[in-house]
């Protein structure tokens, strides 16, 4: 009886050890791990199109539309208390609005990289800091007036009339 006491009595003791010094070992692993520093990398984010207008004597002659993704050290994203998608959004507007060199019936090349040079150098002066690290352009189109026009009128997109329910009045039947 006295030997059954004693082998049930170090079967614990054994699974008591076993489960301290386990949960003990993985403490001391998930610790060295989170002392390992972060490489972060860079980050692509995209933005939304930007429609910025064309104005030409004292007209809106079309709109250029931009796709442009950039690119930040993803460590410095995540400690900025703001997106810097608002900054590089208002920096490529102006830069395409007041150094635009798009004119009614002549199509001019872009200088890019000065424009993209432009538009980071502008951005980065906003969030006080080099954050940005490279402007891409995903796409850059330029849409006349005339063209708009044309599209609206060919898909049919005209305000409906209320009708006379809707408008307050009773349909008599």
């Amino acid at each position: 009886m006295m030997r059954l006491l004693f082998i049930g009595l170090w079967a614990c003791l054994v699974t008591l050890l076993a489960s301290y010094g386990g949960a003990y070992w993985m403490a001391g692993s998930a610790g060295a791990k989170s002392e390992e520093p972060y490489l972060a990398g860079l980050e692509y984010r995209r933005l939304d199109p930007i429609n910025v207008p064309m104005i030409i004597d004292g007209t809106v002659r079309g709109y250029v539309i931009a796709k442009l993704v950039f690119t930040a050290d993803a460590g410095t994203l995540r400690k900025l208390p703001i997106d810097p998608q608002i900054f590089v959004t208002n920096a490529a507007f102006d830069e395409i609005y007041t150094e635009g060199r798009i004119e009614f019936g002549k199509l001019s090349k872009y200088n890019l990289a000065e424009m993209m040079a432009n538009i980071r150098m502008r951005a980065n002066e906003k969030l006080k800091g080099d954050v940005i690290t490279e402007i891409l352009v995903d796409g850059i189109n330029y849409i006349d007036k005339s063209e708009i026009r044309a599209l609206v009128d060919r898909t049919g997109d005209t305000p409906k009339k209320k009708s006379s329910a809707a408008s307050g009045e009773k349909a008599t039947h």
